[in-house]
């Protein structure tokens, strides 16, 4: 009877975590695509002795094995979402499948930029034809995986909006296989590029450059997913507008002040909060919960009440 009683007040940490994401299939789809094409590249490249060729086909391989973290993360999550060791549930896999994936990037940004330094004083003999053809082909197999990542969802992308505060939360396992099919499309067109221009202009050495130019775009968009990964691993404070908000819908009624405000992310567009307030005839905590807006979509919230003055 006793435990009946306290059912009302127990509950999982699954907060929807257990649900298959739609990220999660299509970055299984852009896998197979993109492994098969990194095999063509291989081969092209050890069969018409193209360096160039050869190595987008191993920056393809890495970006394969990325992508293949981001799967494994988004399985994870799911299958360990009735865990209970893990206090808050296994929403942040999501950002530190992100986080890994931001780190492959940047080694790879890395790579590309020494590697183009090399060429650049060293060239290399490019079987023109031969690559111009692969690279089109790979741009076009880059650009499927593009849309794949892209397509829609119930009239909603991967990009959400918060209606409280205007910003935008994101699913960041799959922004980072975005970025990877990114940054495979963008190599994909300087190597078009340079390989236009060193054929028809006799420009050898616009290839490296453009392998620089493109390292340095793949820096930047590797540091901001770091970032933005970071903060919700290390549980960085949820934005300014969101915690007006919830203080604001608290002490709406004067009868309160909030003293302390605690609110950070603990999954994709899933927020927990702390909250420490004093009044001076105060109510039930529930009843200050009562106040915040479902549109916060805060979970696990704590409310810890103080009398004014004491």
């Amino acid at each position: 009877m006793q435990n009946d009683k306290l059912k009302q007040w127990d509950h999982d940490h699954t907060f929807a975590q257990d649900q298959r994401r739609p990220g999660e299939s299509r970055t299984q789809i852009v896998i197979a695509i993109t492994a098969v094409m990194m095999g063509v590249e291989i081969f092209a490249g050890l069969r018409f002795g193209s360096m160039a060729l050869l190595a987008d086909g191993l920056h393809m391989a890495s970006h394969t094995v990325a992508l293949g973290i981001a799967a494994f993360a988004y399985v994870y999550a799911r299958r360990n979402a009735l865990n209970r060791e893990f206090t808050f549930g296994t929403g942040k896999v999501n950002a530190l499948g992100g986080f890994t994936g931001a780190i492959v990037l940047a080694v790879f940004a890395l790579y590309m930029a020494i590697e183009s330094f090399v060429r650049l004083v060293k060239p290399v003999a490019i079987a023109f034809n031969q690559a111009i053809a692969v690279a089109v082909l790979g741009l076009i197999v880059n650009g499927v995986s593009v849309f794949v990542l892209r397509v829609k969802d119930d009239g909603r992308d991967h990009h959400r909006s918060n209606e409280h505060s205007g910003r935008r939360q994101h699913d960041h396992n799959l922004k980072a296989a975005y970025l990877h099919v990114m940054t495979d499309a963008l190599t994909s067109l300087l190597a078009i590029a340079a390989l236009l221009a060193a054929k028809y202009f006799g420009w050898i050495w616009i290839d490296p450059v453009m392998g620089m130019v493109g390292a340095t775009l793949i820096a930047r968009w590797s540091y901001g997913l770091l970032g933005l990964t970071a903060g919700v691993l290390l549980d960085r404070q949820a934005p300014e507008e969101l915690r007006k908000a919830i203080r604001d819908a608290i002490e709406r009624d004067g009868d309160c002040v909030v003293t302390d405000l605690h609110v950070w992310s603990i999954g994709p567009e899933i927020f927990s909060a702390q909250i420490a307030l004093a009044a001076d005839n105060p109510a039930a905590p529930d009843e200050y919960k009562s106040r915040i807006p479902e549109s916060a979509r805060l979970v696990h919230v704590t409310v810890e009440v103080h009398v004014r003055g004491r």
